[in-house]
């Protein structure tokens, strides 16, 4: 029963250090700072990110971008964007400090963008 108890309480730990996954219709979203081609249409504005003051740490930064970056190409799938001006990019940083010193560990990763669905042939892959 212990041995349970450990995995099930290690299970949302590990799951945290892996990033989002990308869906198969996020993987058709072009992110790019360029702004939208001509006779691209604007949705909305999307937000990815991943990692928190607790997760993050135990996320690589890797991870974290590429978590951050997959989820805010699966919220603009869902939306029917293809394509995503990149905005901002921010790594977030959590540390801490005693006496005997401190760190600075990046957390989280947050991308923002304007989402668009633009005709597929102005959409280069």
């Amino acid at each position: 029963m212990k041995k349970f108890i450990y995995i099930t309480g290690l299970l949302p730990l590990l799951m945290a250090c892996s990033s989002i996954e990308l869906t198969q219709t996020g993987s058709k979203v072009m992110v790019s700072p360029t702004p939208a081609p001509t006779g691209c249409k604007f949705i909305a504005q999307v937000v990815g990110n991943q990692g928190n003051f607790f997760t993050g740490d135990w996320t690589s930064n890797k991870n974290l971008e590429e978590g951050a970056m997959n989820d805010m190409k699966n919220k603009a799938a869902e939306l029917g964007a293809n394509y995503v001006q990149l905005l901002t990019n921010k790594a977030g940083q959590t540390g801490s400090w005693s006496s005997y010193g401190g760190s600075m560990d990046q957390t989280n990763v947050t991308n923002l963008g304007n989402a668009y669905k633009c005709p597929e042939s102005a959409v280069n892959w």
